[in-house]
């Protein structure tokens, strides 16, 4: 393929929008670019979540072993257009950069992946195993699509997995992530006039109770991980009462916890639902709990051969010295890991900083130089074997 050729695939999946939805029109671009190819060596299989979004895997080759890639189709929204220089759904190329929303968060590393693979595929070049493209849905807000992936055995035969979040340019490869979990608690009172509190009761008063016994308890989840650091909680929301001479018919909080190895998610859960389970023996106490977006932490090795193999292909043959590091944020590959079979994920993919702002960008030549690299890191990988 041309320079202008691999631009002309990421244009039209940024110019795609796909916020919180519509990934079904990423998945069928991609799958029309596929399907010349599809075949014996080329099977190409639409997994729908939902009305409108389709997860969607392709599988490369033939043989025992077996690499993922990954990435996802949906952005997080533009927000504030007056912000934006251009329309975020328009892509536009400036001094070296391509614009756009999801430029850089991730639909550079997905387009990335899917030429890499495109042009394998027109060179006629065969690999001694299979390449799998997992391409999910609803990653920037849970990961839904590739827990869907995982549940339905789609990277039980994974003996690797890249992921191809942006990580500084492929200067870095992110080894190990913390786990996420968002919760949502609500407490039931009775409304009462201000000036007779005796004949009410506040939801608030219960639920500041569980807001200060959790700090107290999750606080002595404080062991330091030597790669990921500590555990952290934050309570993010409060809404509560309809007016100040009142009292507060319902109240509700809302927190977040990054989790490490050591305090897995069925551990914060426990001490979490302890506390409301404790909480609601007290007379007037009705409080609830329900947690979204949980996300296991995902450890790892910066020592692991596919780690140096990544390491050695894009210093040989790209001259990028790229460091091991982890990451606080969620990915797919936390999500695959799950999986039945044990293999290492990691993390690296062209775009940097701009993910998630305004005028969000990826630089080409990044873009251009991973789907060099993603092509070399999966020779090196089948013939590391």
């Amino acid at each position: 393929m041309t320079k202008e050729e691999q631009l002309a695939v990421f244009k039209k999946i940024v110019s795609i929008n796909t916020v919180d939805g519509n990934e079904a029109e990423v998945a069928d671009y991609i799958d029309s670019l596929f399907k010349p190819y599809e075949g014996d060596n080329v099977k190409i299989e639409h997994v729908p979540h939902s009305q409108g979004r389709d997860n969607l895997v392709i599988t490369i080759g033939h043989g025992d072993r077996v690499l993922g890639f990954s990435g996802h189709q949906d952005v997080v929204d533009p927000g504030d257009l007056s912000l934006w220089d251009t329309d975020p759904f328009t892509p536009v190329v400036k001094n070296g950069k391509l614009y756009g929303r999801g430029a850089c968060d991730m639909k550079s590393g997905l387009a990335a992946m899917v030429v890499a693979m495109l042009e394998m595929l027109e060179k006629g070049e065969q690999l001694p195993g299979k390449i799998k493209l997992l391409i999910t849905v609803g990653e920037e807000i849970g990961n839904f699509g590739a827990a869907q992936l995982t549940k339905q055995g789609y990277a039980d035969d994974l003996d690797g997995l890249m992921v191809t979040e942006p990580t500084d340019d492929l200067k870095e490869i992110c080894y190990a992530c913390k786990g996420v979990i968002d919760y949502h608690v609500t407490s039931l009172g009775k409304a009462a006039h201000s000036s007779t509190p005796e004949k009410g009761i506040n939801a608030i008063d219960p639920l500041l109770e569980f807001a200060n016994q959790a700090k107290v308890a999750l606080a002595k989840f404080d062991h330091e991980d030597p790669t990921l650091g500590k555990l952290t909680h934050v309570i993010t929301k409060i809404e509560a009462g309809e007016q100040i001479n009142s009292l507060a018919e319902k109240a509700q909080l809302a927190g977040n916890i990054r989790n490490i190895p050591e305090y897995p998610n069925e551990k914060v859960y426990a001490t979490l639902n302890g506390i409301i389970d404790q909480l609601n023996k007290l007379p007037n106490h009705h409080l609830t709990i329900k947690y979204t977006f949980p996300e296991e932490p995902m450890g790892g090795d910066p020592h692991s051969a596919m780690l140096k193999l990544a390491q050695k292909v894009a210093h040989d043959q790209f001259g990028i010295d790229a460091k091991p590091v982890t990451s606080t944020g969620a990915n797919d590959g936390q999500e695959f890991t799950q999986s039945k079979k044990d293999f290492v994920s990691i993390e690296m993919g062209p775009g940097s900083v701009s993910a998630h702002q305004p005028n969000e960008y990826c630089n080409l030549e990044s873009y251009y130089q991973a789907i060099a690299f993603y092509q070399a890191f999966a020779k090196a990988f089948f013939d590391a074997k």
